[in-house]
């Protein structure tokens, strides 16, 4: 198992370490877990170690225009010096994984891929890169660092770090003498930045926040805590609403197709599916009692018709009630209220449209 360039910061705070797509990573750490880390980031600031990610680079004439025939989204619709979200497709449809791009130029990418699929896209892209495009793998060359929460810009204004960019934007700032990318993009619902420093910089980078968030009442914050934040806001995760198994347009993340793009990976399966209208779709579930659904419970309708299985579960720290995302039946509509099997007792929620809690990312 691969472990942080930051690990050490973890086990010196006697983190609950557990494999995240092969990677050995903090879940939560002593002194209030997922619940007090969760809270510090909708309330205040928190940091997380995400270096697991994965990170590679398509550089070479023409970068552009090829990860547009291989990518869902559209590169042409953002200028240089912003990112974007997109998705690498099977030609059946499935999903290889999701993934932010950084446009430098359009001869100079950078790619930010989930950790256990960081493999298979640079694998995939290599495999049809013409001769003048190269894709390097970087996964070890660099560590990420989010800063998530409101108070996020005033921890990084008082490093110096001019925070004033815009959403999905980045640049290149100074901080305690290393050179680190930041980009105004993450994955909990609130304003945040995510920060690349180079591995060698990591810890140092790693300090100077944990010094800067201390005084606004901020918390190191393990991925425990990035995974409740993330279900609030509804985004996917690869593995449960995004998979192989699973298209963007099944996963309702048809806003990440470039569906004026003339071709891409899937482009006819994909835009087939719009058209026909899949058969099942992602929906946001809200419990109506004390039950916590959880991933691949079962989902049925109140006469007892089986509408599919919950992709990702938990508990909302900031709502008090079990939430859920599921793949199921197309038919079912806003307002429904159908039951979940909780360990062979049934449930009730209510469809509910998404976010479950408030978006401040901008």
């Amino acid at each position: 198992m691969k472990s942080s360039p930051l690990n050490d910061k973890h086990t010196a705070r006697n983190a609950k370490m557990a494999d995240f797509g092969g990677w050995l990573m903090p879940i939560e750490y002593p002194g209030g877990g997922v619940l007090a880390e969760h809270a510090a980031v909708r309330e205040r600031v928190g940091i997380f170690d995400v270096s697991h990610l994965g990170k590679a680079s398509v550089i070479g004439e023409g970068a552009l225009a090829f990860l547009n025939t291989m990518f869902t989204n559209d590169l042409e619709r953002i200028d240089d010096g912003s990112a974007q979200y997109t998705l690498l497709c099977t030609p059946q449809g499935g999903v290889i994984d999701d993934l932010i791009v950084y446009r430098n130029s359009s001869d100079d990418l950078f790619l930010v891929p989930n950790a256990s699929n960081t493999s298979d896209v640079v694998s995939v892209l290599q495999t049809h890169a013409p001769s003048q495009i190269s894709v390097t793998n970087l996964h070890n060359e660099y560590a990420v660092i989010a800063v998530q929460g409101p108070l996020a810009p005033q921890a990084l204004d008082n490093l110096g770090v001019n925070t004033n960019i815009e959403y999905m934007s980045f640049s290149h700032v100074v901080i305690d003498g290393a050179d680190v990318i930041l980009c105004r993009t993450g994955y909990t619902g609130e304003i945040g930045y995510e920060l690349l420093p180079k591995v060698g910089d990591a810890s140092r980078v790693w300090d100077a926040l944990v010094g800067a968030i201390q005084p606004l009442g901020g918390l190191v914050c393990g991925l425990g805590a990035r995974d409740t934040l993330r279900t609030e806001m509804g985004y996917p995760l690869h593995g449960h609403e995004l998979s192989l198994e699973i298209t963007p347009v099944q996963a309702s993340a048809s806003w990440a197709i470039g569906w004026d793009k003339e071709s891409f990976i899937a482009s006819d399966v994909l835009r087939a599916e719009k058209v026909n209208k899949p058969a099942r779709r992602s929906f946001a579930l809200k419990s109506l009692d004390r039950g916590i659904p959880r991933a691949h419970m079962q989902v049925r309708s109140s006469d007892g018709q089986v509408l599919g299985e919950v992709t990702s579960g938990t508990f909302s720290p900031t709502l008090k009630v079990g939430i859920a995302l599921a793949l199921l039946n197309s038919s079912v509509k806003i307002g429904d209220q159908l039951i979940i099997d909780v360990r062979g007792r049934d449930s009730l929620v209510e469809v509910v449209k998404l976010p479950f809690v408030s978006s401040h990312v901008r």
